[in-house]
């Protein structure tokens, strides 16, 4: 058993005589109606049950595993237009799938420190690198689409200088550090010239995949207008005035996945994740010694039993109090 005390031991101490001493040299106890050495005793229980919730007891729990802690993730996320086009699952928007994989892809890499890069006609680093899966969590739910009002055609490869710079930073700092990358997208290239390769240095990249999203069927896309306000309608293609459809470039994606020297993994709704993080070899980021340090017990607190049984002492007295001024009244009205 182990203790994590709100305060210092002495501090605690001296609080707890003093709680003591409260219940037992009370001078009012000889003259208050109804005082008695049973309710001193359950007074007593309670400050003791205070006491020992203060101290934090708690026992081992189960094994977390943090053999991640020594790799940066970065999420390459393709935020154009073409994102929400709902032919993911019962057509619903791509963009659902990302997020979902991001979530299922922390998870399975846990400790590891994540960032988010987002590319549309620009690339922004949306979040940077953080171990906080709250933040990443809320990065996350902010995904939206550009305005496609704005839109003027985007390259798959516009986020490859952003991605360079990152990755040529973190291994300058700490080369130790693995980097891993996922590309999420659907490789429709819409802008006029031709995709530029990513030209990263493979030793930059030390695992990750390319998640692609969409069908060959393609799917309608809703509107996405200024301040990024969703309308019911969808976007129209303006050489037939039908709704315009997104399919899935694949030979674009694998592409890609060749240059960064990574797998290709088509998505779709309940696919497992463990295809995009099966190639990641942990122990190439740390000795089995130090792995083994990384895997660290949790506690399961009991603290929280014992307050539930300090509010059954405060409920019992509070109750007993009740009662006693209520027949107190009532003798009082009973009098002639």
């Amino acid at each position: 058993m182990t203790f994590l005390p709100i305060a210092p031991w002495p501090v605690l101490l001296v609080l707890l005589v003093a709680a003591l001493a409260a219940v037992w040299w009370n001078p009012t106890s000889r003259t208050v109606p109804g005082e008695s050495r049973a309710t001193h005793w359950r007074l007593t229980a309670a400050a003791l049950l205070l006491g020992v919730a203060a101290v934090r007891p708690a026992v081992a729990g189960e094994q977390v595993d943090t053999t991640a802690a020594n790799l940066n993730v970065y999420f390459v996320v393709d935020t154009t237009s073409s994102i929400i086009a709902e032919d993911y699952g019962d057509e619903r928007p791509r963009i659902e799938g990302v997020a979902a994989d991001i979530a299922a892809i922390a998870e399975s890499l846990p400790g590891a420190r994540y960032s988010v890069v987002t590319f549309d006609q620009d690339a922004r680093v949306r979040l940077p690198l953080t171990t906080d899966t709250t933040a990443l969590d809320a990065a996350v739910e902010t995904l939206l689409p550009e305005s496609y009002e704005v839109s003027r055609g985007t390259s798959v490869s516009q986020a490859k200088d952003r991605l360079k710079s990152l990755l040529e930073q973190a291994a300058a700092r700490a080369p130790e550090r693995g980097r891993v990358v996922y590309y999420l997208g659907d490789g429709e290239q819409t802008a006029a010239d031709p995709p530029q390769p990513f030209d990263i240095a493979k030793g930059l990249v030390n695992g990750g995949a390319v998640l692609g999203y969409g069908t060959t069927e393609g799917g309608r896309m809703k509107a996405t207008r200024s301040r990024f306000d969703s309308t019911r309608d969808y976007i129209k293609d303006p050489a037939t005035g039908e709704d315009a459809r997104s399919v899935i470039g694949e030979d674009t994606l694998r592409a890609i996945a060749e240059q960064l020297g990574v797998p290709y993994v088509h998505r779709t709704s309940g696919d497992s994740i463990d295809p995009a993080v099966a190639g990641i070899d942990l122990e190439r980021f740390g000795t089995s010694e130090e792995i083994e340090k990384q895997k660290v017990l949790a506690r399961r607190e009991l603290y929280w039993p014992l307050l539930i049984g300090v509010a059954g002492i405060a409920a019992w007295e509070v109750g007993a109090a009740a009662t006693a001024l209520l027949q107190t009244r009532r003798r009082k009205e009973a009098r002639p």
